[in-house]
């Protein structure tokens, strides 16, 4: 069923707020009301429900707990950090890779009225301590090979280390759930902040996004209405629980339908393949990179990955071509979404037999988006793109102290300035081209990098590319592409290749080869890095 388009009357001739015309897509309505439960709770009640029921397995030492297990340890995780002092409004930060105890000790501090700040653990110490002071972290759950890493993190400030192992120095995991207080009675409040997760920083430092819990159930159910998971489904946690899309879609998604969830800490090919196999995973839940590995890699038909019924791809846009090359060499269609730390996780994703190709779907039961020109914020007509906004009960609250950013993101009517830029076509697909601060301008022409990436994925000489925007004299900018090679590297047949497929305005200025190209735990390109590297160039 195609998504609604209707216009908006103005409803005051004095509210300077809203104009005439406004161009609205509705998304379906839900089927039924969001649960008006803490994260945790939601989390727990599917648990009960699924008690005997293997939830979750760890890859690499074999571990596995049942729903039963899930449940209980929740509990002691609450109870262990209330004895420790640990306050309704804390904040406790997530320093880890994925393994079993990550979202059981994560659910365990919102139980005990906790906030949970997850970061990167591939931080410095210096990007590590930056997060800790800015989220007011008292408590870090870690793992003894980043220990090293928070100690010196922590040096300058009374946040307490929480280890999954033994150190005189910090308090360890096994020690807290052995602790037998009764759970901490903490009054349920839903729109408590329950999570503050920080944007992924590709054009500068991180943000605190404020989540609630009723903003992450809303969108867990708002997303299981649009691509429903069933308890005898199988998902794979690849992508970082610290992100929102591998905390909030992959891993909170799977644990609230009952479902098994798989987890590894980090992508290694062969751990990857093997995990797909032995297990029987059904669900995947992916990033580009990842996409293009399966859609190119020779080691793929090594490993029978039949039992996949359903693939998505998000974080960051995914070309038409490497998405058919993918679906067709496994048998699987592969859907996209569009989501953002601010969402709670999910927008529009592509629902299941109402895959387009190239759009990233839908917009998602209960959201509304509009598209606007960002230099008038005047409402466009479908196919013509703009800067998507976004409304609905996933919307973030706003930045953690930072209410300038927070203005310049969310307007005063409620809308969420998405900053990608994107249309709606004649169905309602939405289709994103780019970034707002990625477009490069060529004589007064709008380029956007992911086209030209889109495009330059499917030369067979081209292993990996990100563009980026170079100051030029006469055209303002050009378009610069750095590649990852296969074979002899010939950047002339690149450009001429690409030359004969776009306009004069959209070709390449050079083209670099580059060892790996830049990029977020999520597969977004940091192309702040490349155009570092870009300047620093010998003229």
């Amino acid at each position: 069923m195609p998504l609604r388009r209707r216009q908006m009357a103005m409803p005051s001739p004095l509210d300077t707020l809203w104009r005439m015309n406004h161009v609205i897509y509705d998304g379906p309505a839900l089927d039924q009301p969001i649960p008006q439960l803490t994260l945790p709770e939601f989390i727990r009640h599917s648990a009960r429900q699924h008690s005997d029921k293997v939830a979750l397995i760890d890859v690499l030492d074999g571990r596995s707990c049942s729903y039963a297990d899930v449940d209980r340890l929740i509990g002691r995780v609450a109870a262990g950090l209330a004895a420790q002092h640990f306050m309704p409004g804390d904040t406790l930060m997530m320093f880890a890779p994925n393994l079993l105890e990550w979202p059981i000790v994560a659910l365990g501090a919102m139980a005990a009225g906790g906030v949970v700040s997850a970061a990167n653990p591939a931080y410095a110490a210096s990007d590590l301590a930056h997060q800790m002071r800015d989220a007011k972290a008292r408590f870090i759950f870690t793992v003894p090979a980043l220990l090293d890493c928070v100690r010196e993190a922590a040096a300058q400030s009374d946040c307490k280390i929480l280890l999954l192992g033994d150190d005189a120095q910090a308090l360890s995991y096994a020690s807290l759930i052995s602790c037998a207080d009764p759970e901490p009675v903490v009054a349920a409040n839903v729109h408590a902040l329950a999570a503050l997760p920080y944007s992924s920083g590709t054009t500068g430092l991180p943000k605190g996004v404020r989540l609630t819990h009723a903003n992450l159930v809303a969108n867990i159910c708002q997303t299981l209405q649009a691509v429903p998971v069933q308890e005898t489904q199988v998902g794979l946690a690849i992508l970082p629980m610290f992100h929102i899309y591998g905390f909030a879609v992959s891993t909170m998604g799977s644990l609230a339908r009952g479902a098994t969830l798989v987890i590894l800490p980090r992508f290694e090919p062969t751990t990857f393949l093997a995990a797909i196999q032995t297990h029987r995973v059904t669900r995947l839940n992916l990033v580009p990179p990842l996409v293009q590995f399966l859609a190119k890699s020779p080691l793929v038909d090594d490993y029978d990955l039949s039992s996949i019924q359903h693939m998505s791809s998000g974080a960051a846009p995914l070309g038409a071509a490497v998405a058919k090359m993918a679906a067709d060499r496994l048998h699987c269609p592969i859907g996209q979404g569009l989501g953002m730390t601010e969402s709670s996780g999910v927008i529009a994703t592509s629902y299941p037999g109402r895959i387009r190709e190239g759009a990233c779907g839908q917009l998602l039961p209960a959201t509304q988006a509009r598209i606007v020109d960002p230099g008038t914020d005047d409402d466009l007509a479908p196919g013509q793109p703009g800067e998507v906004w976004f409304k609905g009960p996933q919307a973030f609250g706003g930045y953690f102290g930072q209410p300038a950013a927070s203005a310049a993101a969310l307007t005063p009517d409620g809308w969420v300035r998405t900053g990608d830029v994107g249309y709606f076509d004649e169905d309602g697909y939405l289709f994103i081209t780019d970034r707002i601060k990625e477009l490069i301008k060529v004589k007064g022409f709008q380029v956007a990098p992911a086209e030209l990436e889109a495009l330059l994925f499917t030369h067979p000489a081209v292993a990996d590319v990100a563009v980026i925007g170079r100051a030029d004299e006469r055209s303002g900018e050009i378009a610069v592409a750095y590649v990852v090679v296969r074979g002899e590297f010939d950047p002339e047949a690149i450009m001429a290749w690409l030359a004969q497929r776009v306009p004069d305005y959209k070709q390449l200025g050079a083209v670099l080869r580059c060892d790996a190209i830049p990029k977020t735990a999520s597969g977004k390109i940091l192309r702040r890095a490349l155009r570092q590297l870009d300047s620093q160039r010998p003229a």
